[in-house]
């Protein structure tokens, strides 16, 4: 989990960590879950894609409600 977020800055970092944690929190699960590893990959994945800021937690909640 840690090895994708070394592909991105310090701000991408935070952009990603805090997009997983309010998805993880809405959906009562624990980071270090299957479900919030998971989750991280998918927002790094989206990071990389340029989604905007503003709208990676709903893209998030979108690809991971489609899994």
């Amino acid at each position: 989990m840690l090895l994708s977020l070394i592909s991105l800055d310090d701000s991408q970092i935070t952009i990603v960590t805090d997009a997983v944690r309010q998805w993880c929190c809405e959906k009562k699960l624990d980071i270090d879950s299957i479900e919030g590893r998971r989750a991280v990959t998918v927002a790094v994945d989206l990071v990389q894609l340029d989604i905007a800021q503003n709208r990676l937690f709903a893209e998030l909640s979108k690809q991971l409600d489609h899994q």
